[in-house]
């Protein structure tokens, strides 16, 4: 019996550490020096056209096409395009008087941010006017420099770039406080990690920017969480997302659980969705094509997440730990790897935050990070078992004046 236990105590513990180093792997890959040639000077020539798809966003909207028309980038190079998503509110009147060109959507499905940028592209790209696109959300408040930025990205060679977005005004609430941490985590240890390896970064949603021969191609996608869909496509397609930490965007997290709720479902069933399509070809291509990128794309997909696997492996050794005879010879050594693996999960979020030297309010967000592990595998196994949401559901936008 007690040979039983060990054998598979250990084993389990052995897969359990594949997907925490993994994750190890990333944090200390960001602390490399980027070595790839990028180019020192670029001419500001890129045409731009930002896409900002928004549905009901006449609070928010206004603000946003200033902020983007304020961008330091020849004027004449670039366009802000509103998507009014079929809204009911007067967000095409407060865009078009800020300054932005509108396009009003009322035909089709009102199918989330993928459908209405899927609907703008069909009509812009086929002009020929510009060079490149930029996604931004409604609320999105980009750094100044970001067209500079993306330019001299796009003139070193890269077609797809993720900039770094971030949670603003995390006063609003605890969620928003755990939300700063998370993208904090996400852009140093999973965006940075995978750009020093070669690899590519998470296709974010928002703040990106697309060669448009590359959109053209592939088109934007629909679905739940298209931008996670489009990102697997891209690898297939092999085209890498450089990631971009100088250009920054702003963005807001949920106010409240409700919401915060109805979002997190509609990610992890795309997510789900698009997995159980691509994750397989994803393995089979990067082994026949040694390509690292396709492979990590295939281990994001079949690997558990942190929440999932930190709750699995503390459920794990606190089971042991009341079920296991203390006599038993092995007990101490087997349960102390147990504790090793729990206790790096559990530093994890720290050593992310500290590498980035995060304020303090994401040290303290980390406080709630048990609920938050309890909340997302709770939701995570519903999906698994009902499928999750059919349709988009709008997680709200509000003005936000933070850092200004």
């Amino acid at each position: 019996m007690q040979l039983t236990w060990i054998v598979l105590s250990l084993t389990a513990l052995g897969l359990f550490a594949v997907p925490t180093a993994y994750m190890f792997l990333l944090a200390f890959a960001s602390l490399r020096p980027d070595d790839r040639h990028q180019a020192s000077e670029a001419d500001q020539s890129t045409r731009f056209a930002i896409a900002i798809p928004a549905h009901n966003e006449a609070p928010v909207i206004g603000g946003t096409v200033q902020r983007m028309l304020a961008l330091e980038y020849p004027r004449s190079r670039f366009d802000v395009h509103v998507i009014a998503d079929h809204c009911e509110d007067m967000t095409a009147e407060v865009a078009s008087r800020a300054g932005a060109i509108v396009h009003i959507r009322r035909n089709g499905a009102q199918g989330g941010k993928g459908a209405a940028l899927q609907d703008f592209l069909s009509r812009i790209l086929p002009r020929g006017v510009y060079d490149a696109v930029l996604v931004f959300d409604a609320d999105t408040r980009p750094s100044a420099d970001f067209l500079q930025v993306m330019d001299q990205k796009l003139a070193s060679g890269e077609r797809v770039i993720q900039g770094r977005h971030v949670i603003d005004s995390p006063q609003v609430g605890w969620y928003a406080r755990l939300m700063l941490a998370q993208f904090i985590v996400d852009n140093r240890v999973h965006n940075l990690g995978r750009s020093r390896l070669g690899w590519s970064a998470k296709h974010m949603g928002d703040s990106i920017c697309f060669r448009t021969e590359v959109l053209e191609e592939l088109g934007w996608g629909e679905g739940l969480t298209e931008d996670y869909h489009l990102r697997q496509r891209l690898l297939l397609k092999g085209i890498r997302i450089a990631y971009e930490p100088a250009a920054i965007g702003r963005g807001q997290a949920p106010a409240n659980l409700r919401e915060a709720t109805h979002q997190r479902v509609r990610w992890l069933t795309g997510s789900l969705r698009a997995n159980s399509e691509n994750a397989r070809l994803l393995l089979v291509e990067g082994w026949r094509r040694r390509n690292g990128a396709l492979l990590d794309g295939a281990l994001q997909a079949y690997l558990p997440s942190y929440s999932t696997l930190t709750l699995a492996a503390s459920s794990l050794l606190i089971a042991q730990l009341a079920a296991v005879p203390a006599e038993w010879d092995a007990r101490s050594t087997v349960l102390a790897g147990w504790g090793s693996l729990v206790a790096l999960l559990g530093i994890f979020p720290i050593v992310g935050l500290a590498m980035d030297r995060a304020p303090w309010q994401a040290y303290v967000a980390v406080l709630f990070g048990p609920f938050f592990v309890l909340w997302r595998s709770f939701l995570a196994a519903k999906v698994r078992l009902d499928g999750g949401p059919k349709g988009w559901v709008r997680t709200p936008h509000r003005e936000s004046t933070a850092g200004e």
